[in-house]
């Protein structure tokens, strides 16, 4: 079986510019997830899926293969779809692990948990997230505890069949959510969000690698 890690790295952000090679706590954006999906002992290949010349170079740097994507498919309002279509036509895979560089906190064992998760409840997707319980101000009928919130994904680890992305699909039938700690939830948008990420990141370095 062919389990693959897929990194997209557009060149484009305009909340943080060239956020994904932006230094943080000690290292590139994109480096934090390289070096999360090569700790897996499930992934066989880690590809980043970039337009730019620069991030393949630092994906490079850290591990991983790069597949340059076409130009079509770099554009702010491209879907990750397409994207994710074009790595499993150009690469043998039967899962795709995707992880998104701008959620750069992972626990050791997060992603071998959602893969080991994913292969035992056979089931098509599988992503990390959080329950909400936002409401709209104005709009509040009951107390938050009282409220039953829903599952949001927060963009730490995704796992779907690639014969779902082949058909032109990233939902399927069977879906398993895993709720993960607050900390591993932030994704960097702004600025103050990779602030964020970086107090967490040298928290984490002070308290140990293991739980990195």
């Amino acid at each position: 079986m062919n389990i693959v890690a897929v990194i997209p790295a557009r060149g484009g952000s305009k909340g943080v510019p060239r956020k994904n090679i932006k230094m943080i706590a000690g290292k590139p954006l994109i480096a934090w997830t390289i070096d999360a999906a090569k700790k897996s002992k499930f992934i066989n290949k880690i590809i980043v899926t970039t337009d730019d010349d620069e991030i393949a170079e630092v994906s490079r740097k850290y591990g991983a293969e790069v597949l340059m994507r076409p130009k079509e498919l770099a554009a702010d309002e491209v879907p990750l779809l397409p994207v994710l279509k074009d790595v499993v036509d150009r690469v043998k895979s039967d899962i795709v692990v995707l992880l998104t560089p701008t959620s750069p906190i992972r626990d050791n064992d997060i992603i071998d948990r959602c893969i080991q998760t994913f292969l035992d409840k056979k089931v098509d997707n599988l992503a990390t997230g959080f329950i909400c319980k936002y409401q709209e101000y104005g709009t509040y009928n009951k107390n938050r505890q009282k409220l039953k919130g829903f599952f949001y994904d927060d963009g730490n680890v995704y796992v779907i069949r690639s014969s779902l992305i082949k058909e032109g699909k990233m939902i399927g039938k069977k879906v398993e959510r895993i709720i993960i700690d607050r900390e591993q939830n932030i994704e960097i948008d702004e600025p103050f969000d990779f602030w964020l990420a970086e107090q967490v990141l040298k928290k984490r370095l002070t308290e140990g690698k293991a739980r990195l």
